[in-house]
């Protein structure tokens, strides 16, 4: 008995690992939107102003491509291409600082997650003005700043927004080690902006219990079939897991067709890979455990309703905003970068932690040592990061790059240029179609009549150099990045492809000046609603640098 007793506690230690293993992974793929590695939408004022955030910047930094028509039918269903990008055949390694080790780079550095964009009708959500919201019809946008106006940013129906988003391969935050895959998420925010005195959020139990900004979440499945409910109160852990011959999974290099429309059912993304010929899709209904958070600011717990999310509009264009957002569109492609910093093994964290990182050798303060980066937190270590699903070992950081430095924020991408740290290898460029629409009306799939590039870059300088309410100190491109990603066009076999990256990919047909600061252009304010329910107003707000084309350069 006593000799056996040792083993017991041995297996017993694997055990306890392996639990807090899958508990510290399930922390880092979390569904909290108040947690600053989550992948949910990009806030109007996710910053230190707002309490629920203790003073912690939780945002997303999302370079995106807009595209607009002011026909019916362009807002609610769309039909693009996109060419999932490899990366390079040797695995990481982490960077050295003195230049020498030449590490490759993989997609989930460079993106965590790239995705669709969609408003959707969410009469939970904010502005909490009304419960009624008629989906698929430009009467839904409200953007007066004048409170008597009846079209004031304030009376605006509830609006959630859709992502549907693709997770590369191979690291502690991809659902798989060797294959994307994809989920539909579609964000709502409960709070009332225009309160007594002030903003209302819902009751402490939901704040508890899911934050602010509750997400409705499903894998893309073979079958249609949510694997677990998409309600953002579910706890079950199928919810976002890799189910065999569930889960719909796809293959670096694969060409996709992807289909997102509305049905009678709710909201539906249908997801072909013409490399493979499989088929896989998801519909936001209730059939499939899609729920709205009920907003109930005195209630003592927190509940949720059965609901069918449907589109917002019936156009794509400067005026069919979600009015919650930094960012300013309904039909859109983004990225999601700025969610990957190396740190050094022996100054990070203790196995089998994930903690805050003191090191790190990408970073541009790195001179200076005594230097406590405010973002370098949700550190994985070397050690644990296989335990935690890292294809191999690799240490890295996947909180909020506030300050521009990490791996995203380097020559790290196709056609960037050469980096000071000699990447050895990148991925391939995300290469997407401008998508197609089919007209209200009827008739043949339509293109799209113009694009528009937009960064929500001052959003994240906010945290720390930015002023949003007078664009003071908001640059492009900005501080600490030495390299920011831009959006290029080539052709391929006749066909007309947006490329994401650098403006020098080989191929490279127009590059739009090829930087950051000729691409999204501009700062632009958007109107945002202020004031109490007494005295509402509404202010000009500087989240984005944007620049609108007079045309689909890439139809």
């Amino acid at each position: 008995m006593r000799k056996a007793l040792p083993v017991l506690l041995s297996f017993t230690g694997v055990l306890l690992i392996t639990s807090f293993a899958l508990a510290q992974s399930q922390r880092i793929n979390s569904f909290n939107c108040e947690d600053p590695y989550s992948l949910c939408a990009e806030r109007q004022d996710n910053r230190s102003s707002d309490p629920q955030y203790k003073g912690k910047y939780i945002g997303h930094d999302e370079p995106a491509l807009l595209f607009y028509s002011n026909v019916p039918g362009s807002g609610n269903n769309n039909v693009y291409k996109i060419r999932l990008p490899k990366d390079p055949a040797t695995y990481p390694t982490d960077a050295n600082p003195q230049g020498t080790g030449s590490p490759t780079v993989w997609n989930f550095q460079l993106h965590p997650a790239f995705w669709f964009g969609m408003a959707m009708c969410d009469t939970q959500s904010f502005p909490e003005f009304t419960n009624v919201c008629v989906p698929d019809t430009d009467a839904n946008i409200f953007d007066s700043g004048d409170p008597s106006s009846p079209k004031y940013i304030g009376k605006h129906p509830g609006t959630a927004f859709m992502e549907m988003q693709f997770y590369p391969p191979g690291w502690v935050v991809s659902p798989d080690q060797t294959h994307y895959s994809a989920a539909l998420n579609i964000d709502s925010f409960t709070l009332n902006p225009l309160g007594p005195k002030g903003p209302v959020p819902n009751n402490p139990s939901c704040l508890s219990q899911i934050g602010q900004e509750p997400v409705n979440f499903a894998m893309i499945t073979v079958d249609g079939k949510a694997q677990a409910p998409a309600d953002p109160l579910s706890n079950d852990p199928n919810r976002h897991a890799v189910i065999p011959g569930k889960t719909f999974l796809m293959n670096p290099g694969d060409t996709l067709i992807v289909t997102l429309k509305d049905t009678k059912d709710g909201f539906r993304v249908i997801v072909n890979d013409v490399t493979t010929g499989k088929t896989g899709s998801m519909t936001a209904s209730i059939a499939n455990g899609f729920a709205q958070v009920v907003y109930a600011p005195t209630a003592t717990t927190c509940t949720s309703n059965p609901y069918a999310f449907h589109p917002m509009y019936a156009t794509s264009g400067p005026h069919t905003r979600v009015p919650w957002t930094a960012h300013s569109f309904n039909v859109a492609f983004s990225d999601e970068i700025g969610h990957f910093n190396y740190c050094d093994v022996q100054d990070n964290s203790i196995f089998p932690g994930i903690g805050a990182c003191v090191d790190s050798p990408v970073e541009t303060e790195i001179v200076d040592k005594s230097h406590h980066e405010i973002d370098d937190f949700v550190c994985v270590d070397t050690a644990s990061s296989v335990p935690f699903g890292a294809l191999q070992p690799l240490g890295g950081c996947v909180d909020s790059d506030q300050d521009f430095d990490g791996v995203p924020y380097h020559h790290a991408w196709a056609g960037s240029g050469t980096d000071p740290f000699g990447f050895s290898a990148v991925p391939q460029a995300i290469r997407l179609t401008s998508p197609k629409f089919r007209p209200a009306a009827g008739g043949a799939l339509t293109d799209y009549t113009r694009v528009a590039f937009e960064a929500d870059i001052p959003a994240v300088e906010a945290a720390t150099t930015c002023n949003p309410a007078t664009g003071a100190g908001c640059v492009n491109p900005p501080p600490g990045a030495l390299f920011y990603p831009i959006y290029t066009t080539t052709t391929q076999a006749g066909q007309c492809w947006w490329q994401l990256g650098g403006g020098s990919i080989p191929g490279t047909v127009n590059n739009f000046g090829g930087s950051s600061a000729t691409e999204y252009k501009e700062l632009e304010g958007s109107v945002y609603e202020t004031g109490t329910l007494s005295n509402p107003g509404s202010g000009i707000f500087f989240e984005n640098f944007h620049q609108v084309l007079a045309s689909n350069p890439c139809p």
